[in-house]
């Protein structure tokens, strides 16, 4: 698959989830006119489905998975989403989240998996997250707080 990563610039959701329909049809070497036929449609919501101007059903990305033969999403139990990457390819930038004071939490656990320093801005200064701190700390995580910034330095190798 070629470099997904390297193609996004600064993009919507949905233009991200285009560009990877994008680089899988194109992958596959299927025209955007077989894609279309293949789910249903036209070659032009195809075409607004790439550019990140289609907004997507979860029907729709079902029968585009399946078009493709490829996993887009993966709907988990209890209506989880779960996104797979494929490739090779070092994944690098900043998500945004919506702020929730247990959200950090997960954050802050989710960070392990980053070799390199993870920052949380505005971090909430709750009890939650300061044991998460300490569990974290107690494993080797070097963590600093900078005004409302956690700095999660991970020695953790896997």
């Amino acid at each position: 698959m070629k470099n997904i990563i390297k193609n996004i610039k600064k993009e919507s959701p949905l233009s991200h989830i285009g560009t990877m329909i994008n680089q899988i049809r194109e992958d596959t070497r299927m025209t955007q006119s077989e894609l279309a036929d293949k789910i249903g449609t036209t070659q032009s919501v195809i075409a607004r489905i790439e550019k990140g101007e289609q907004n997507l059903s979860t029907e729709t990305l079902s029968k585009i998975s399946e078009a493709l033969n490829r996993e887009i999403i993966q709907f988990a139990p209890k209506g989880k989403i779960n996104f797979r990457i494929e490739g090779g390819h070092k994944l690098s930038g900043k998500i945004i989240v919506r702020t929730s004071k247990i959200g950090a939490v997960g954050v802050l656990c989710a960070s392990l998996l980053n070799k390199n320093v993870t920052t949380i801005k505005n971090a909430p200064k709750i009890e939650e997250v300061y044991r998460i701190i300490e569990v974290l700390e107690s494993i080797g995580v070097k963590i600093e707080w900078k005004n409302t910034d956690l700095i999660i330095a991970s020695i953790l190798i896997f």
